[in-house]
């Protein structure tokens, strides 16, 4: 049932025109904010240069030794080259991640520098492609209409709008997920795409089974054998980039149970192709990934009821952060997030009965399967096991049920019957589009850049900087940021020690004397606690027979790691 009421342009043309407009806001932030914690390591991981790192010891040293480990080495070979290769894969088994995304960064980084809009613009491009391939999986489902309103809400929903600008695997594993799932549904049978979509259940089962002759069931056309090799292409794709990849193909194997189960040696085979094209990794790099994982980190602990109420509040976090917040999430309190979860339950409750109601049963199976059912899966093994890895990162890990929830709403919106239809999809759209405009507005990602500006008004200077952390997601920020000319040295010791291993510093006659201190309080140090007031105390009475402060500012970004607090000292002789 159309809508009624008129609107300036068609909804398709309107569509097309946020397409357009969430491409644009991609190609135009790609390098319009720094590096964050996680990136920079992904950074280094790239470079292969990961084992060369060192945790820095209790005595200063230049900065520079950390800034060449943030580009490719000194190659004048192919004989070097392998070698890099070589310490590259040496470097990812103490990742918990496979392999494929730093491959892919790491050739990309060869063509086109360490930059931050050059690293970046790989993830981009995938978010492109994933784009383009969801307006391929709705227009089968949807039609051409549909194709668009799943583009439309796939570019400009707030979470991956910020994955696509982060130098992780999520946004190629989101481009893996819509690709293998645009194949599943082209290979699922034709009835089960046109006809019977509006079918229950039980009769397009009956009309399946007993029309199908078994003999021609098993003939595959040239353009079947395209699917089944994309589909076999992506699902690899897909392990190979995140090990929970393996979550949603539960989701798959129940779609296909409920609609092609009488295929299911052919999927068995494309899934056993797909092991065996991994093999090498699983044996050689997964293997040693696991000996070295930390899984204590995501136990759980505490009575019954406080455990159920946690893994319900985890998703409600995912359920929120991936469909409504993004990245707004980490300024968010956990009570806002809270509900801003229950909002997004209740959005997806009232689509699955709306589209149950409506008889849509076969849609409604595929958007679940994709989508909910592997995050049920997840949150049943997380019981299990004793665990709580659902809501880790903000639910990063399991962005590959976005599409598939994000399908669920196109569906609902497409079928949605109202003269308001046009009227609901525009003010759910410019919801999101309202998201990514204030994320990029509003929010500032230029905390080291004001510490190097600081830095160049006296370049030639000798600075140490002293900072109560050892993370290294922090040290090579500083690394990546800051002059590298700048005669800049380093003191990164823990809040307990930083204070003890200062003084040694400025009272050893055979150490630099240092012109400028920049005195960096991280309020998350990520390895070890804040700052006490009485270690604070005993800095600054370390400090202020030597050195003037004469600068002071709170720096801080969208993250919580990126809360610091700048002091700059400068020399009494």
């Amino acid at each position: 049932m159309k809508s009624k009421l008129s609107f300036p342009i068609h909804l398709e043309n309107f569509l097309l025109l946020l397409i357009a407009i969430a491409v644009c806001l991609r190609v135009s932030q790609l390098g319009s904010r720094e590096f964050w914690y996680d990136e920079v390591l992904s950074l280094l991981l790239v470079t292969g240069q990961k084992n060369l790192y060192h945790n820095p010891g209790d005595t200063p040293f230049l900065l520079s030794h950390y800034q060449q480990l943030l580009q490719l080495p000194v190659e004048n070979s192919f004989r070097d080259i392998l070698q890099t290769l070589k310490t590259l894969l040496q470097g990812l088994v103490v990742e918990p991640h496979p392999l494929l995304f730093f491959l892919e960064q790491h050739f990309w980084l060869r063509c086109f520098g360490n930059s931050e809009a050059a690293m970046r613009s790989l993830v981009m491009l995938f978010s492109i492609a994933a784009i383009a391939c969801s307006y391929g999986l709705g227009k089968t489902l949807l039609g051409h209409r549909g194709g668009l309103l799943f583009a439309a809400l796939l570019a400009l929903n707030p979470y991956y709008f910020f994955q696509s600008l982060n130098l992780r695997m999520y946004s190629s594993l989101v481009f893996w997920t819509v690709l293998s799932s645009w194949a599943l549904v082209k290979l699922l049978p034709s009835e089960s795409q046109i006809k019977p979509l509006n079918k229950p259940v039980y009769t397009f089962f009956q009309q399946d089974i007993g029309q199908v002759n078994p003999e021609s069931s098993i003939q595959i056309d040239a353009n079947r054998w395209i699917w089944w090799g994309i589909f076999t292409f992506a699902i690899t794709g897909g392990f190979l980039t995140l090990y929970y990849f393996l979550y949603w193909l539960v989701g798959v194997i129940v779609i296909i149970l409920c609609l092609d189960r009488r295929r299911w040696w052919q999927y068995t085979l494309s899934f056993s192709i797909s092991i065996i094209f991994s093999l090498p990794w699983l044996l050689w790099g997964t293997r040693q990934q696991l000996h070295n994982a930390d899984l204590e980190r995501f136990s759980a602990s505490g009575n019954f009821f406080s455990i159920i109420v946690k893994h319900f509040s985890d998703l409600a976090q995912v359920f929120g952060t991936q469909l409504i917040s993004g990245d707004w999430v980490t300024n968010l309190t956990n009570l806002q997030i809270f509900f801003t979860g229950l909002g997004a339950i209740a959005l997806l409750i009232f689509s699955i009965l709306y589209l149950y109601q409506n008889q849509n049963n076969c849609l409604l199976i595929i958007s679940l399967g994709l989508g909910l059912v592997p995050l049920l899966f997840m949150v049943s093994s997380d019981l299990i096991l004793g665990k709580f890895t659902l809501g880790f990162g903000w639910g990063r890990a399991i962005i590959f049920s976005l599409p598939g929830l994000l399908l669920l709403l196109t569906i609902f919106f497409n079928k949605l019957k109202t003269p308001w239809q046009n009227q609901v999809i525009i003010g759910f759209l410019s919801i999101y589009l309202i998201i990514n405009l204030s994320d990029v507005t509003l929010r500032s990602r230029q905390m080291f850049h004001q510490i190097a500006a600081i830095i160049n008004q006296q370049s030639q200077i000798s600075t140490l900087i002293v900072i109560n952390s050892q993370a290294w997601g922090h040290l090579l920020r500083f690394a990546y940021y800051l002059p590298p000319q700048a005669p800049l040295f380093l003191l990164a010791q823990s809040s307990e020690q930083l204070a003890s291993t200062l003084q040694k510093t400025l009272t050893n006659p055979n150490t630099n004397q240092y012109d400028q201190i920049l005195w960096i309080e991280s309020n998350y140090p990520v390895w070890n606690k804040p700052l006490s007031s009485d270690q604070r105390m005993k800095i600054q009475t370390i400090l202020e027979p030597h050195f003037q402060k004469i600068q002071q500012e709170k720096l801080s970004g969208t993250q919580k790691l990126d809360s610091f607090f700048l002091q700059v000292y400068t020399s009494r002789s």
